[in-house]
């Protein structure tokens, strides 16, 4: 069986994908910033652009799912910069240690976001449309371009665009939903704009499909088929934790006086295709949103 080098191994879908790959047979190696005798950690150093000698030995696929997250804190300069550098940089680096051959390297699956679009109100985005140029569209796109240049190195890449990751584990969803379990849950700005979603699951599902799959090259958003508008993803939540949902919309610009630049994480409207990554063959397990939260609610 295959091995996998998985950066980004610890966050919330490289610890569910690492496990999913050993069910089913792989060797998994996590790429840490912290030294260890254990082989199954392998040392980088991002910032220092350093990478161990032994990283890629028996690796045939890498997952890249290295990055900052983008709503952790205010979008200060500083923080900006963690997040481009944290994407982009670790993409260099990695590109670096595959230019030098001497390895078996076939596949690169890469996370990429339906930021990429950004903000784009009702239409839908297919995965041929351009680049937004603000700042997450920006990002995406320089975060993409260094993973085009590993295509170079014949080896086979493929970018996942990924929507909002729905988890209780971490994520947005972990961060949303205290309000409605207290009964206080409420649409934000005018519950207009549209959310392209994922349950946890699939986009695990979605990346082994990409490991086992060689047709698969370039993008694909990772996105469930049936975006929703924000109102309806609250209406939907409050129902799944069979709580009330009556509270007046979060004002538009109380968000943008809390949380500055970065409001655009919650207030812009993303609507993603899932066409091209289903007319691949890939088979959703939630395809609707009560499916998802029901799921999620219950197994908590």
């Amino acid at each position: 069986m295959a091995s996998i080098l998985i950066s980004g191994g610890t966050g919330l879908i490289g610890k569910q994908l690492s496990k999913l790959l050993r069910e089913k047979g792989y060797v998994v190696r996590i790429l840490s910033r912290k030294s260890s005798n254990n082989n199954t950690f392998i040392h980088w150093d991002i910032d220092q652009q350093y990478i161990s000698e032994n990283a890629l030995i028996g690796i045939d696929t890498i997952v890249h799912l290295a990055g900052e997250g983008i709503a952790d804190g205010k979008w200060t300069d500083e923080r900006k910069k963690e997040i481009f550098d944290s994407r982009v940089n670790s993409t260099k680096l990695l590109y670096s240690i595959l230019s030098k051959g001497n390895h078996q390297v076939k596949s690169f699956i890469s996370a990429s976001a339906v930021g990429y679009y950004s903000e784009q109100g009702e239409k839908m985005m297919v995965e041929t449309d351009s680049a937004n140029t603000d700042f997450l569209g920006t990002t995406c796109l320089a975060w993409e371009n260094e993973m085009d240049k590993i295509s170079s190195l014949n080896i086979r890449i493929v970018k996942l665009r990924t929507g909002i990751v729905l988890s209780l584990v971490g994520g947005a969803l972990k961060k949303m939903i205290l309000p409605f379990k207290f009964g206080l849950g409420s649409a934000i700005g005018d519950g207009k704009q549209w959310m392209s979603w994922i349950h946890e699951k699939d986009l695990c599902k979605m990346y082994v499909y990409a490991i086992e799959n060689a047709k698969l090259t370039g993008a694909y958003n990772a996105v469930a088929p049936i975006p929703v508008r924000n109102k309806e993803f609250s209406i939907e939540l409050a129902s799944a934790l069979k709580k009330p949902f009556w509270f007046p919309n979060v004002p538009k610009f109380m968000l943008q006086l809390l949380f500055g630049e970065m409001s655009i994480v919650i207030l812009g409207s993303t609507k993603a295709s899932s066409q091209k990554i289903e007319d691949a063959g890939f088979e959703f397990q939630f395809r609707t949103l009560d499916k998802c939260l029901k799921n999620l609610v219950e197994n908590k």
